[in-house]
């Protein structure tokens, strides 16, 4: 079996995702929950918990975004109807892009 390769992420990625995991943990204390009280309410092991309070990048987002959410850290606006608005202006923005992207024969100059 060949050698399973590490993924790399970039550092804004890594950075943001230390970010949000203090910010889960800061609001967790906040609310005086144990890491096992929230683990519970997630449904996850509080080893999970753990990375996603460390930023580890292979914990699924849903349950990060889902985490966050209960200790009260805002990912986009303050409330659901908020969210609602902001989907609808993005579909709007989407709407008047072209429907495919057709490769450029540019190279892509992803390093941030």
């Amino acid at each position: 079996m060949p050698a399973k390769r590490k993924r790399a992420y970039a550092r804004y990625t890594l950075e943001s995702l230390v970010l949000l995991g203090k910010l889960t943990r800061f609001g967790r204390k906040q609310r005086k929950m144990t890491e096992r009280e929230l683990a519970e309410r997630l449904g996850i092991a509080r080893s999970t918990l753990q990375r996603i309070e460390k930023g580890d990048p292979r914990v699924e987002i849903g349950l990060v975004f889902e985490a966050a959410a209960i200790v009260g850290v805002k990912l986009f606006d303050a409330d659901l109807k908020g969210i609602a608005a902001l989907t609808s202006r993005t579909d709007d923005r989407i709407a008047v892009l072209p429907k495919h992207v057709y490769k450029t024969g540019k190279p892509v100059k992803d390093a941030f």
